[in-house]
This record gives structure tokens, C-alpha cells and sequence, in this order.
């Protein structure tokens, strides 16, 4: 676990915790590391889930796949975040998603019992972790509310639109790329990849956007 105390230190889940108060916080959880190959299943739906997990390296899909093989990515996890920390707090329900590796990826998991739960000397750095982790639980809420948002939009070009500005003022500049390619993205917003295509390269043609795989500029505002 050495080796993994200055990565954990920069995340958001041991925030304001030092590596020697992860060290010891590490402890009273129980952790393994695991790695996992490309389009490999890490949860299955229907799967009850008591451990949450952090991408080390790679990084994670959580997706829905219909009766008919169509499939839905609800969210991308990168390196330094977590998933499976919602559905570890519903105690004994099934998941109704699963969890893929969408690239080789290394994952570190945590009983999460052990997680919420103050050790009997009460670390004070214990209560940051719990704090620390019931940010992360609302952060996501709030990012799921915007997606809820593009896929409430009418037309692809405004989910594309809601999306690429939402992602351009998160990163801060006019350039910035996004974490899927054509098929994911499609995925992601509920769209038929061929019809996004087509959306893009008009986009591309009206001069609104320039894009190149999976990097964009935005060379009109929407605000």
C-alpha cells in the first residue's frame, strides 16, 4: 500500500488527511487492489454490492444494457474517483446497472461498512473521511441532475450543445476534450451514433465547433 499513499493524499475521498493518517485510517478498512482488462465486468447487475472502489489507472463505465443489447453509459469514473458508493448504501438491494472496465484499469476497494463507521478511538481523521465521502455522494447527485438535463433537451444538437458548454466551463478553456469516443458519447446521451455524426459534422460546417476524435472547441458561446 506504500506506493499508493501519495495517489490516495491528491483524491477527493482523503482530502485534508495526511499519508501518515491514511496509513493508519487504511487500518481499520479493509482494502484490496485488483486489476481488471479491457471490457471487463467489475459488478454485474443484480449483483449486492458491500465495497466501493477507486480507479487507480484506466478508467470505469457504469452502463445499462436493454433486453435488445442496446446500451446506456450513465457515467465515466477516472482515475482518483469513486464508484459504487450509492448503491453499497442501500444495503442488501440489487444493483440495476453494471460496472465495466472501459480501458485495463486498477482498482482499489474498501469494505464500506468499515468506512462509515468511527473505529473505538475515534479518529478525527475517520470523521473527515465520512465527511469527505458524503461530498463525494452529493457532487455525483448534482452531476446526475445535469445529465438529466441534456437528455431533457429535444434534439441532438441540443444534448450535444448542453453537453460540450457544460464540459468547456468545467474545464475552464475553450479547448478541452471529453472522456468518450463517437459510440460512447452516443451511449451516454441516449442518441443514435450515426444521427450524432451527422449532427457533429454540421456543427463542424456552420462553424459552431472544430473537433478532432475526441478533442472540441467551442467557437460559439451558448450562454
Amino acid at each position: 500500500m506504500e506506493k499508493y499513499l501519495k495517489f490516495l493524499a491528491k483524491t477527493q475521498l482523503f482530502s485534508n488527511i495526511t499519508e501518515t493518517e491514511i496509513k493508519v485510517a487504511l487500518n481499520c478498512i479493509t482494502y484490496n487492489v485488483e486489476k481488471y482488462s479491457n471490457n471487463q465486468v467489475i459488478f454485474k447487475e443484480g449483483d449486492i454490492i458491500s465495497k466501493i472502489g477507486m480507479v487507480i489507472s484506466g478508467s470505469i463505465q457504469i452502463i445499462q444494457d436493454d433486453f435488445f443489447g442496446n446500451r446506456s453509459i450513465i457515467m465515466q469514473i477516472s482515475p482518483g474517483n469513486l464508484f459504487g458508493e450509492v448503491f453499497a448504501f442501500s444495503e442488501n438491494n440489487p444493483i440495476h446497472v453494471s460496472v465495466i472496465a472501459a480501458e485495463e484499469s486498477e482498482i482499489i476497494f474498501f469494505d464500506f461498512k468499515k468506512m462509515i463507521t468511527v473505529c473505538h478511538s475515534a479518529c478525527e481523521f475517520h470523521n473527515r473521511l465520512i465527511r469527505n465521502l458524503l461530498n463525494i455522494v452529493a457532487k455525483k447527485n448534482i452531476n446526475i441532475t445535469k445529465k438529466l438535463q441534456y437528455l431533457s433537451k429535444r434534439t441532438i444538437r441540443d444534448k450535444l450543445i448542453s453537453y460540450l458548454s457544460d464540459e468547456c466551463r468545467k474545464q475552464g478553456k475553450q479547448d478541452f476534450t471529453i472522456p468518450f469516443n463517437r459510440q460512447q458519447l452516443a451511449d451516454y446521451l441516449l442518441v443514435d451514433r450515426s444521427a450524432l455524426s451527422n449532427e457533429l459534422s454540421k456543427m463542424f460546417k456552420e462553424g459552431i465547433i472544430d473537433f478532432h476524435k475526441n478533442a472540441f472547441r467551442l467557437k460559439k458561446s451558448f450562454d
